[in-house]
């Protein structure tokens, strides 16, 4: 049997002059059949007469060209005007005539240039037309001969239409491409502030806190060992989201999720902060993205706590409900900031702003009364990622 899905795959994959040549010629041979002559577009109503080898000539000239009218609309629209000037003039009034108003759709449509122009020397070449046919003996009325204009005009203000519709809808796919683009720029950088920076911030305070240790070579080596194995989770992460920015990536690929907070709190204690941990309650099955956002904003909150209250004491307090996991992490902010790196942009926080409130949640970033930082989220759980 014949695939016609292939079949039409290979259709579309052919020239577009290709593809609007079959019409053409199916007109060329409907001018030819007896039933049909004198059924064409005409104006004037000269009175018809037999068909000759011009007449053949004739239907070459309107109906062979509409194979070009989206290739070369200008070439299409010349080369049938000039056909259906004859048509009028020898008063065949063949069915190929129809192709006038065709090659001014296409024309309309399709022309890039000089659109105006076009326009103008089409309309000036309608009066000599029509004062060579009156000449002939031409029985139309004035005013049928405007008749006859306006609908050429409506033929390529259709033409016009579909043009303009047709740039309006590449237009709204190229911002919405743009758009698309920049929501996922905007989510790979959220994703590599994540994980850079809470490492970075990670082995940076273990650095420079191995400063002091030199005269306890046991701390001194426990501080480097935890550089380094902070390190190697840096590449690990890094790796990963490489693997999720590939194309052909496996939409298997696991996210770091709630249930790995333990991990986090404990590589953030051996960068020196101490850290108190409560988890209350299991994460639902159906949790979903609510676990991958929980995740994060604990660890954008252990980091900010690195970067400016290293030493301080930090309380980190998840409680998983039915419908919701409540996030509260809080420094007292009595620790040191000698050790702690430079002043962040404020990204984070805003991502994680906009991470929770694209669940439906809430967010609030505070400094408390006595110093310090309190961060809460409320995340609705059932979000399937």
């Amino acid at each position: 049997m014949i695939d016609l899905r292939r079949v039409t795959d290979l259709w579309r994959r052919c020239d577009v002059v290709v593809r609007d040549l079959p019409f053409g010629l199916l007109l060329a041979v409907a001018s030819l059949l007896p039933a049909l002559h004198g059924k064409g577009t005409q104006v004037g109503d000269l009175p018809a007469r037999p068909f000759d080898a011009l007449a053949l000539v004739v239907i070459a000239l309107e109906c062979l060209p509409l194979a070009v009218r989206r290739r070369w609309p200008a070439v299409c629209l010349v080369l049938v005007s000039l056909g259906f000037a004859l048509d009028q003039l020898h008063a065949y009034h063949v069915f190929a005539s129809t192709a006038m108003p065709i090659a001014l759709i296409s024309a309309g449509a399709h022309l890039e240039r000089h659109r105006r122009v076009t326009v103008l020397l089409l309309s000036m070449a309608y009066v000599p037309l029509a004062v060579a046919l009156g000449r002939l003996g031409a029985t139309e009325r004035p005013e049928g001969y405007v008749v006859f204009y306006l609908a050429l005009a409506l033929a390529w203000g259709i033409g016009a239409w579909l043009r303009s519709t047709r740039a309006a809808e590449a237009e709204r796919r190229r911002h919405v491409a743009e758009v698309t683009r920049a929501a996922e720029r905007t989510r790979i950088a959220r994703e590599l502030h994540d994980v850079v920076t809470h490492h970075v911030t990670a082995m940076v305070v273990q650095a420079e806190a191995a400063r002091y240790l030199t005269a306890a070579p046991d701390r001194l080596d426990a501080t480097l060992s935890a550089v380094t194995d902070t390190g190697r989770r840096a590449i690990a992460d890094l790796r990963h989201m490489l693997d999720l920015l590939r194309a052909d990536h496996d939409t298997d690929v696991s996210m770091p999720t709630a249930g790995e907070l333990h991990t986090l709190v404990e590589q953030t204690r051996r960068a020196g902060q101490p850290v108190e941990f409560t988890e209350e309650g299991s994460p639902a099955e159906s949790a979903g993205s609510a676990e991958f956002v929980t995740y994060r904003v604990v660890q954008e909150a252990l980091t900010n706590a690195l970067k400016y209250a290293h030493g301080s004491p930090t309380v980190v307090r998840v409680r998983y409900g039915e419908k919701e996991i409540s996030v509260a992490v809080s420094t007292d902010g009595s620790g040191s900031l000698a050790a702690a790196s430079p002043g962040g942009s404020g990204r984070g926080l805003a991502g994680l702003r906009e991470r929770v409130e694209a669940l439906g949640g809430e967010f609030r970033a505070d400094r408390q009364a006595g110093g310090g930082f309190l961060v809460r989220a409320i995340i609705p759980a059932g979000s399937p990622s």
